[in-house]
């Protein structure tokens, strides 16, 4: 049999007092709880408060009848999905079918006879419960299959990514080690060749004519001055070469099936240094200054691999808004900029505070921005899967926490919470 809870309750719609005093009689028998309205707007109004299981309707009353009062509730979002049972003495098919067709689930006829109405109440009262069940059950279903989705876009991912950066990091370090560890052999040959050229100078001061044409052509001082300057070039170019592929290695570990100790630190740097190309001047936008405020972190425990993507999501999006402001010239006196600071709170929590001045997310967008497939950019410039797979990573895979703060005008910062 089904119950209706303390706070759950029949509304009954009748003029008729001996009507009423029937349907409470059979109501109250059974233990259900019920209130009384004695015309339509009374009825709405009621309902509109407060919404009952079901709805015992009254179809000839004073003011606004039972077909007009069925209307207007099954009109209004708030109440059109209540049960609605028609009493009524009238028979014809045609009133029967205009009840339907506003949305009312059964008719009892009057005179009432008690059993009847209980019978009728009961059922619908459990298909409600059993419609209410399922679509509970469906709701949680999809949410799962959402899950279970982001989850598997997520695996593909770093899986995929990793194993391209992987490549790529190890592509780049074959012949960028060759040559850094060339140009120290370099460097002593070219001062011993300068030396010598020297040594010459002073012991044979009058060259013959050929030479002396010859060192006048090539410039000679200013040749051997500029080879320095062109071997410290390649000595700094490969040095950070040599940093973007450890960079890209560090960024790629898929430790998926250990938790690894990590310096997320080094993490953010090295997304910062994969994004670096995305920082610089672009069009009308200048380059995006990255002010980083670390504080004493220690070593955390976790999927490096993994937490590196959440940065990189981040990161990109703060990029991307910053690129959009500029494009909707609503930053144009602003210096655009992205903030890092970190922390370790009293909790023995890690904080992670990404922000950028852009141009915020609105309130109503806030509270979906982690859900799957929603995305507050332009077709085609987004999944809709970012955000998703990094509060799957910080909350699921870390137990940390993952928010945003932002508001229209004011950027947004968002704050990542994972435990030591």
């Amino acid at each position: 049999m089904p119950k209706i809870s303390d706070t759950e309750f029949i509304l009954i719609v009748d003029d008729n007092p001996t009507n009423l005093s029937v349907l409470c009689e059979a109501l109250n028998s059974e233990g259900f709880r019920f209130r009384v309205a004695v015309d339509g707007e009374s009825a709405i109004a009621q309902a509109e408060r407060n919404q009952p299981e079901l709805i015992l309707l009254d179809v000839q009353m004073p003011g606004i009848d039972g077909f007009e009062t069925c209307r207007r509730l099954k009109a209004n979002p708030v109440t059109q999905n209540i049960p609605i049972i028609f009493t009524t003495a009238l028979a014809d098919t045609e009133s029967k079918t205009k009840g339907f067709s506003l949305g009312a689930v059964d008719y009892i006829p009057k005179p009432f006879a008690q059993e009847e109405v209980i019978a009728r109440v009961r059922v619908h009262l459990q298909l409600k419960q059993l419609t209410e069940s399922l679509e509970q059950q469906v709701s949680d279903r999809t949410k799962d299959l959402q899950k279970a989705q982001v989850q598997l876009v997520q695996q593909e991912k770093l899986s995929t990514l990793g194993e391209l950066i992987a490549g790529i990091g190890h592509e780049i370090n074959n012949p960028i080690n060759f040559i850094s560890s060339n140009i120290p052999p370099l460097q002593e040959y070219i001062t011993a060749v300068t030396e010598l050229l020297l040594l010459y100078e002073q012991e044979y001061p009058n060259p013959t004519a050929k030479i002396t044409n010859t060192i006048k052509n090539l410039d000679l001082n200013f040749v051997l001055e500029d080879m320095g300057k062109i071997l410290n070039s390649l000595q700094i170019g490969s040095e950070r070469i040599q940093n973007l592929s450890n960079s890209l290695r560090n960024f790629s570990r898929s430790d998926s099936d250990a938790k690894i100790a990590a310096d997320l630190h080094q993490g953010l740097d090295s997304t910062l240094m994969i994004l670096q190309h995305r920082l610089k001047a672009n069009g009308d936008r200048p380059s995006i200054e990255v002010i980083k405020n670390y504080g004493e972190l220690p070593q955390v425990n976790c999927y490096l691999g993994q937490m590196n993507q959440v940065f990189m999501n981040i990161l990109a999006n703060a990029v991307d808004a910053l690129d959009e402001a500029i494009m909707q010239s609503k930053m144009s006196n602003l210096i655009p900029q992205i903030k890092i600071a970190t922390e370790i709170d009293s909790e023995q929590l890690v904080i992670i505070r990404i922000a950028d001045n852009g141009v915020g997310i609105p309130e109503r967008l806030k509270k979906r921005l982690f859900e799957p497939l929603f995305t507050t950019k332009t077709v085609g410039k987004g999944t809709g899967l970012g955000l998703s797979i990094a509060y799957q990573i910080v909350v699921e895979k870390h137990k940390g926490v993952l928010e945003v703060n932002s508001q229209p005008a004011m950027g947004t910062e968002f704050i990542i919470k994972i435990p030591t």
